[in-house]
């Protein structure tokens, strides 16, 4: 099946993807968030349970198959993506779901994530970024910020941060997004993420109440979110603070930059309309230091291209074409031979 045929959309409930499972995350967790907003987002894109799957690797993030009513692997740590490209091309009409956390995906899975992206396998990917390892007690990530404390950095981590953003644009995505674990914007992205064709790459800022609490606070509370939030719209300008800032681009230095925007007029401030096919924009709108700018989130780049599994498959196909299968002659082609016994007859 070419995966441009879209499969057929089903009518549920949120309680259709719900399982008899105890969710068990620790009180407060993130997890609980982003798992209610997949479960409501699923009906809402008219997803089949009996074509979905969920993927994990190990962590707290791969316990979700778990609370998915829908097909699911909990795999090998890190190496979610493989199992995920071989069901993909086993039965291209199933759709996946990969679930990694910052341990899982970025480092062990590293070369996993890099290879599921640049290849463009259809999937959905949700790396969830609590910027700390919490089923092994607390280690610094990957992800974890310079200074971060921790049993494995207890003088703080002097490791500069990987970026998972920036990480997937190097990898060759073709979709990035972002979103937190209680912004009502989640659904919106992930949305955008299933109508992509192709690797969809969402990284979930999500707060580990145990181990890195409140890590995002300073973006994702409430109050005051306005000034610190630029959600992206494609094709609207990029405005945050109320509509009273912008982020337009320093033509002579080739950054962005935060400009103010008077009496709505947000053209004349120099504001950037937001191209969700600009690589290079995104790659800007993902390395913007957070506190001189707000943070990015929604949709930064979308720009799909052709996938693994229509190539592969194809490829399959053509070398098919004409071709009687006969596993006898493809045995006896080449160089081979008949061992005879001692009088002469065939073995």
């Amino acid at each position: 099946m070419n995966d441009m045929t879209p499969i057929a959309k089903v009518q549920t409930t949120l309680k259709d993807w719900e399982t008899d499972q105890e969710v068990r995350w620790c009180p407060g967790c993130g997890d609980y968030a982003i798992l209610k907003a997949v479960q409501r987002t699923l009906p809402e894109i008219g997803a089949d349970p009996s074509k979905t799957v969920f993927v994990s690797g190990i962590g707290c993030s791969s316990r979700f198959p778990y609370y998915v009513e829908s097909y699911g692997f909990h795999t090998i740590h890190g190496r979610a993506p493989a199992f995920a490209t071989g069901i993909k091309l086993a039965n291209p009409e199933l759709d996946i779901w990969l679930v990694t956390g910052d341990g899982d995906g970025m480092s062990i899975g590293g070369n996993h994530t890099m290879h599921v992206l640049r290849r463009n396998l259809n999937c959905q990917i949700m790396l969830f970024n609590n910027e700390i390892y919490g089923l092994t007690k607390g280690q610094y990530s990957p992800t974890s910020r310079q200074g971060t404390n921790s049993p494995t950095t207890p003088l703080g981590s002097v490791d500069r941060p990987a970026s998972p953003c920036a990480f997937a644009l190097g990898a060759g995505a073709r979709f990035i997004a972002r979103g937190f674990d209680v912004s009502k914007e989640l659904p919106n992205v992930l949305k955008a993420a299933h109508a992509h064709r192709g690797a969809a790459f969402i990284e979930i800022f999500q707060n580990c109440i145990v181990y890195n609490k409140d890590r995002f606070e300073e973006f994702a509370a409430p109050k005051g979110a306005e000034d610190r939030q630029l959600w992206l719209k494609n094709g609207e300008p990029m405005l945050f603070g109320k509509g009273t800032k912008g982020i337009a681009l320093d033509a002579e230095a080739l950054t962005l930059k935060v400009v103010d925007v008077t009496d709505g007029d947000w053209q004349a401030a120099g504001v950037i309309v937001h191209d969700v096919t600009n690589r290079s924009i995104a790659h800007m709108l993902v390395e913007m230091p957070f506190g001189p700018f707000p943070m990015a989130l929604g949709v930064l780049y979308d720009d799909p291209r052709p996938t693994f599994e229509d190539a592969v498959l194809g490829q399959d196909h053509q070398a098919r074409e004409g071709k009687v299968a006969d596993l006898g002659k493809l045995l006896a082609k080449g160089q081979t031979w008949t061992v005879d016994d001692r009088e002469g007859h065939p073995a």
